[in-house]
């Protein structure tokens, strides 16, 4: 049986429940909605902290990295006290005093591509914040085999970008995108990011995933966007499906 709100969490979440487009049936759903995040630095902890604060049911945050001091600028969920531990342990004590009703697991090691899928398939939704192009391929393609929508985000120096996937409606894929635009091989520790931009990326995955989960859209399945930290401007780009795909295509033609 779904949970319900109890009468604290309805006075917690009025603001949102008084809302027409969401009321108490979009609350509860996203009461009962299982969020995996995979990456808890820039991107993940605006994500995570959104989600968390705004009353998802489950979160499961998977990173190995440790806290260091030179994430501090850009990672907010982070305290200096905190440095040296585990970001996902750091995060969900952070995330407990937010909204202790979230049930928040917590993986301190990187997935393989036979965790990955198990861990994919036991959650609604799942966010790539992570900052590698194999591991968002790795991600993209294991979403797409378990059917499962995936909001991908990256940012470096002051540009960022977002992509929902929804393999139940056959979208184009993460895959899709890099025969269009070149996938960025710097590290951030290389070329640098401006602290606002990575928060507003990581804060916009987890607007699409919020509205989602409620049973909204608010960034159709393979649209491509993108955004521009110096000028503050965003664009739109359609994905057209990559008919040599190896991801979306294959799928869809074994079916």
């Amino acid at each position: 049986m779904a949970d319900t709100l109890s009468y604290p969490q309805a006075v917690t979440y009025n603001r949102h429940i008084v809302l027409p487009q969401i009321d108490l049936e979009g609350q509860e759903a996203l009461l009962n909605a299982r969020v995996l995040i995979i990456g808890i630095g820039g991107l993940g902890c605006p994500a995570a902290q959104l989600l968390c604060s705004s009353g998802t049911g489950q979160l499961t945050l998977v990173d190995d990295d440790k806290v260091e001091a030179s994430n501090l600028p850009r990672q907010l969920l982070f305290s200096r006290a905190q440095v040296g531990q585990f970001k996902v342990h750091a995060a969900r004590d952070r995330l407990h005093e937010l909204n202790p009703d979230c049930r928040i697991r917590t993986v301190n090691t990187r997935l393989d591509d036979e965790a990955l899928r198990q861990a994919v398939s036991e959650h609604d939704l799942v966010l790539d914040c992570t900052d590698n192009p194999a591991s968002r391929q790795q991600i993209n393609a294991i979403c797409y085999a378990q059917q499962r929508p995936l909001v991908s985000g990256a940012a470096i120096r002051f540009e960022g970008q977002l992509l929902m996937v929804d393999p139940l409606n056959h979208s184009p894929c993460y895959q899709c995108i890099t025969r269009l635009f070149s996938e960025q091989e710097l590290s951030c520790v290389e070329a640098g990011i401006f602290a606002p931009v990575v928060a507003t990326i990581g804060t916009q995955q987890a607007h699409i995933a919020l509205l989602w989960l409620m049973g909204k859209q608010v960034l159709p399945a393979g649209r491509l966007l993108t955004y521009d930290g110096l000028s503050l401007s965003w664009q739109q780009f359609t994905v057209p499906a990559d008919p040599q795909c190896t991801v979306c295509q294959s799928i869809k033609t074994n079916k």
